[in-house]
């Protein structure tokens, strides 16, 4: 019984060496076994796909708001200035500051004061909050830009809407109006001065529309221009108080006229006349617009 368990035993052990000796060898190098599946990538015609490039997001500038100053003749608390200062607050991203004489000084031209400014808070009309300059309105500019009474450089000074035209050779040189806005042009400041045909009921919304619209042409030169540019000219825009039933016939932009001898008051809206300046344009129903020069005539130096 003993001699039979030792010949199973050892067959045993050489059963089981055989499959270590199996076990231990290169199943990569063995091709002919059939339990070993390679696998192949298929190859195909579709096109590469790159991953997506993910531009950073655009930063959006605001657009820079046009700094108007309004100022004028009649004085704080008049239509006009009121009528001006309530239709340019319409115009998107604009900024307005209103600096005005106290009391009214049509007829002042450029005049300014020799003595020191005295400036206090005031409101317009309808409320907007203002500074009164205690002079004429040439000084509301000296006390807005020189003095440094505001602490920006506007990109616009707006001079109006005066009660009575403010137009030719002759009227322009009288004009507080006219002599404010000069009085900016002077100092480089682009400016524009408004007037509505003298009535006892003047029709400021006329050349308000007339001045919004001009503001609406100009705004990008107004914003991109620099600081200290060279201002050679300035706007002047009058607009005629048409009788009732008749409306202007268009805006025009034409040269400065003598008044001669026609009469100042003249105002003909159903006119088929076609002018040749600022006068006749006027007088026959158009808003005029008129280019006039900072120095040298119609102003003397």
């Amino acid at each position: 019984m003993i001699l039979i368990g030792r010949s199973f035993a050892l067959g045993v052990v050489i059963a089981l060496s055989g499959l270590v000796a199996c076990s231990s060898g290169d199943s990569s190098n063995d091709a002919s076994d059939p339990s070993v599946v390679e696998t192949e990538v298929p190859v195909t015609n579709a096109p590469v796909t790159e991953a997506p490039v993910t531009e950073p997001p655009m930063t959006t500038v605001a657009p820079k708001p046009l700094h108007i100053l309004v100022t004028n003749d009649d004085g704080i608390g008049a239509d006009g200035i009121d009528v001006i200062v309530q239709a340019l607050l319409q115009l998107d991203n604009v900024e307005l500051t209103v600096v005005a004489p106290l009391e009214n000084q049509s007829g002042s031209g450029s005049k300014t004061s020799t003595r020191a400014l005295i400036v206090t808070d005031a409101t317009t009309k309808s409320g907007y909050a203002a500074k009164a300059v205690a002079g004429f309105p040439a000084d509301s500019i000296v006390w807005a830009i020189d003095q440094g009474g505001i602490d920006f450089v506007p990109d616009l000074v707006v001079s109006g809407i005066n009660n009575g035209q403010n137009y030719s050779l002759e009227i322009v040189t009288l004009s507080g109006t006219v002599g404010a806005a000069r009085a900016a042009a002077k100092r480089n400041i682009p400016s524009v001065a408004v007037s509505q045909g003298l009535a006892d009921v003047p029709d400021y919304p006329t050349a308000a529309e007339a001045l919004v619209q001009w503001v609406q042409e100009h705004r990008d030169e107004l914003i991109a221009r620099a600081d200290g540019d060279a201002v050679t000219e300035f706007a002047s825009i009058n607009a005629p108080t048409c009788a009732e039933g008749l409306t202007i016939r268009g805006v025009i932009e034409v040269p400065i006229e003598s008044l001669g001898t026609s009469d100042y008051n003249a105002n003909n809206c159903a006119s088929t006349v076609e002018p040749t300046g600022d006068v006749s344009g006027f007088q026959n129903g158009y808003v005029t617009i008129t280019k006039l020069p900072v120095s040298g005539a119609p102003f003397p130096d």
